[in-house]
């Protein structure tokens, strides 16, 4: 409640103006990643009731501004299934989020990221699956994106890897990716908000590091826009990879 100690001492601050640095910058490059970049820096430095919230608003500011590194490529018609399903999944996350331990879970999408990134390292050639299932399937992928993003504010790897599959250009799988990134973290920051989960203490800590994952997002896209696209598909692959990791170390070290 307003006037209440904030849990935070010089170090603590320090730790989570980091975790938005790299994220804000992870983002830019990747168009992903914040809440898997930011949370295990985050969860070091502050209780763990804070930061799905946190991950959220850093996670709309980091895309706005990645939106501008592909806003000439957005095609809203490819990007509408998703953002449908995306819409329809948020709220059950965040009701998940409220009754159920969040363990089973995260396991569950850290070794899938693991297993898709490790597996698309050893292929010779990037496997695809063109428009198989056609609309409904990006619907089904949307919502599980959604539902992630509204449980711990995950809402990327699930789609970005649907696209991957899908196949096609790296600006062209951003554009439909970030937006609905966008999309459902903003449903899930006004979801959070009428849950009173966006406490002060999170908005006060919000005040403090998210002008870095901003400007540090920036960067990033200045980065992206120099890099050809099979460097950014290893990019992403090894980002998938070190966040299904980094997921997994955090389930088992708790």
């Amino acid at each position: 409640m307003p006037g209440a100690e904030l849990p935070l001492d010089a170090v603590s601050i320090a730790i989570v103006v980091l975790g938005a640095v790299i994220a804000g910058f992870t983002t830019g490059v990747a168009g992903f990643g914040t809440g898997l970049v930011a949370s295990g820096l985050w969860f070091h430095a502050l209780p763990a009731a804070m930061v799905p919230p946190l991950v959220v608003l850093a996670s709309v500011l980091a895309q706005i501004a990645g939106l501008f590194g592909v806003r000439r490529a957005f095609n809203l018609r490819a990007a509408a299934p998703l953002l449908a399903g995306g819409l329809i999944g948020v709220p059950f996350g965040v009701a998940a989020l409220a009754i159920a331990p969040p363990t089973i879970i995260r396991t569950g999408v850290a070794l899938f990221l693991i297993a898709y990134a490790l597996f698309q390292f050893l292929a010779s050639t990037p496997r695809t699956i063109g428009g198989t299932g056609g609309a409904p399937a990006d619907v089904i992928v949307g919502a599980a994106g959604g539902f992630l993003g509204g449980f711990a504010g995950l809402s990327g790897p699930v789609p970005l890897i649907w696209l991957q599959l899908r196949g096609g250009a790296s600006d062209a799988q951003r554009a439909i990716y970030q937006p609905f990134n966008l999309l459902v973290l903003g449903f899930a920051a006004a979801a959070m908000a009428i849950a009173g989960q966006l406490t002060w203490q999170v908005l006060t800590v919000a005040l403090i590091c998210l002008p870095a994952t901003m400007a540090s997002a920036w960067a990033g896209v200045q980065v992206y826009g120099r890099i050809s696209q099979s460097t950014f598909r290893r990019v992403v692959l090894m980002l998938l990879l070190l966040s299904g990791t980094i997921l997994l170390a955090q389930t088992l070290l708790r």
